[in-house]
């Protein structure tokens, strides 16, 4: 899988296992809903381990702009909020940092 998409994917499953605790605690949504999430957290942990990365922590700090990218359209495709275009900067930002770390070759 291109780096790209399991990025995406592992971004998508961090936010629903999030989403699914967040829906019990502060959405009042049943207590069923921590099975998947849970699920979807270990999905994310071991998507995390597919990363081409030698050290750990560079695979988390460039996933971190592509996770927020994605947050923002969680934020609008399931919360139905439209991100305004400080939103957008700040991901823009975030993003160009993610492919500084990502892309800068290292020997």
């Amino acid at each position: 899988m291109k780096t790209g998409g399991l990025f995406l994917l592992t971004a998508f499953a961090e936010i629903l296992g999030c989403y699914a605790v967040y829906g019990w605690v502060r959405l009042s949504k049943p207590l069923w809903w921590l099975f998947p999430g849970s699920l979807a957290l270990i999905l994310f942990s071991w998507l995390l381990t597919l990363h081409s990365f030698q050290h750990a922590g560079r695979v988390y700090a460039a996933y971190g702009g592509v996770y927020i990218a994605t947050s923002l359209f969680w934020l609008w495709a399931v919360e139905g909020k439209t991100p305004d275009r400080w939103d957008f900067l700040g991901t823009l930002l975030c993003l160009m940092g993610a492919a500084i770390i990502y892309g800068v070759p290292r020997s």
